[in-house]
């Protein structure tokens, strides 16, 4: 068993069904976030309004899976991301579960 964490920027989410999908992962969960890249002090200052700092718009999605599904999302995503023309790529970490009830 094995736990696959999934974000992308907003515009990818419907993306991420799919390629959920397409990896045989039916069971997920998911939530909108925020995303947050820390930026150099110079763009930081030269905002309109310096104090605030606004994220982007992001999905989190997270799963509970067979190994097997987690690599055949990963082949997937490394297919999407390699055909992107952009700095907001889909990511994903898997992490081991030791035990589960």
């Amino acid at each position: 068993m094995k736990m696959v964490i999934v974000t992308a920027v907003e515009e990818y989410t419907d993306k991420v069904f799919e390629l959920l999908k397409a990896a045989d992962i039916e069971s997920f969960s998911g939530s909108s976030v925020e995303g947050y890249k820390n930026l150099p002090p110079v763009l930081f200052n030269s905002s309109w309004f310096p104090r605030e700092k606004s994220g982007a718009r992001s999905s989190l999605f997270f799963s509970y899976t067979e190994e097997e599904k987690v690599g055949k999302l990963f082949a997937l995503l490394k297919e999407f991301n390699d055909g992107l023309d952009s700095s907001n790529p889909i990511k994903a970490v898997e992490l081991p579960v030791e035990r589960f009830i």
